[in-house]
């Protein structure tokens, strides 16, 4: 069951059984606390966050079936396409979903953070039936920012600890919720307490439009492709592949090439390529190339300076 508004109809119902399969869950039984961590683990590992139609011009839509019909093909996507399908799938598979309109803020707009939500995010809150005898009963849900949480966070304030990364969230009054984790790409993360209204399709649709199609967008001006697991976070940006695992130590390097650059975008990140022409390569490996030139030359003006 799903509360809030979502972006369009919900998959049909053949559609459930090939998303579960790339998520590697043949049979994902009935809600329960285990079951809904093992979902979020899974789409985390398999489902990677990733712009790789928006910076070909061709943003795919936000509308739940037309994603999961897309991470059934071996595709990514981003907040809207990630946390809209797997809310859902949640749903379907007799989890409480409810849909809320959130903002993604950087460190410097954590001011920003604690007045208003900017709305340029969907977050999900899960309830799973019978949990609350064991003391949480209601999670916080996020498969849509990238190098966020591996796991649920209880839905109480807290700070919360996954191996060896952190995660705080705490009450906003008047608002919501405010989720931390400092240094990541999502430091400040916040969303209102109701759930997302009718309203809130068309708000999810012009800010999925502006953030797809606008210059002044991270995504449009940057290539992305990230994928969290247990012990870390793997990341694309651009040409530069980094590693970020405390325990062990991270790493980054630049790959050399479009051969290397598509072989860990499909191999390391799990995005299949079946879908890009040879066309569609040069064209992304072009847009990626110039903009890691220019991103260089700017950082050794920088070191310059």
């Amino acid at each position: 069951m799903t509360s809030g508004t979502s972006a369009g109809p919900h998959p049909h119902p053949g559609m459930y059984a090939a998303y579960l399969r790339r998520l590697g869950i043949e049979e994902p039984g009935a809600p329960s606390v285990a079951g809904l961590f093992a979902l979020q683990r899974a789409h985390l590992e398999r489902v990677p966050y990733e712009n790789v139609d928006i910076q070909l011009g061709r943003a795919p839509g936000i509308d739940p079936e037309l994603s999961a019909r897309r991470f059934a093909a071996g595709r990514g996507g981003y907040c809207f396409h990630l946390n809209g399908a797997l809310a859902a799938l949640l749903g379907h598979l007799g989890y409480e979903v409810t849909r809320h309109v959130g903002g993604v803020y950087k460190e410097s707009q954590a001011e920003d953070a604690l007045r208003g939500v900017s709305g340029d995010h969907l977050a999900l809150t899960v309830r799973v039936p019978g949990a609350e005898a064991d003391g949480a009963g209601v999670y916080y849900v996020d498969a849509g920012l990238g190098d966020g949480p591996h796991e649920p966070l209880p839905l109480r304030e807290g700070t919360y600890r996954q191996g060896s990364f952190a995660y705080s969230l705490e009450r906003l009054p008047g608002i919501g919720w405010l989720y931390r984790h400092p240094g990541s790409s999502a430091p400040l993360v916040n969303f209102r307490a109701e759930p997302a209204g009718t309203a809130a399709a068309a708000a999810f649709e012009a800010e999925h439009l502006r953030l797809s199609t606008s210059g002044d967008s991270g995504f449009v001006r940057t290539f992305a492709a990230l994928r969290r697991d247990a012990d870390g976070i793997d990341a694309l940006r651009g040409r530069v592949l980094s590693r970020i695992d405390p325990a062990r130590g991270n790493t980054e390097r630049v790959l050399d090439g479009p051969e290397e650059f598509f072989a860990a975008l499909e191999g390391l990140f799990g995005r299949a390529l079946d879908d890009l022409t040879p066309t569609d390569r040069t064209a992304l490996w072009t847009r990626v190339d110039r903009a890691h030139a220019s991103w260089a030359a700017g950082r050794g003006a920088a070191r310059a300076g």
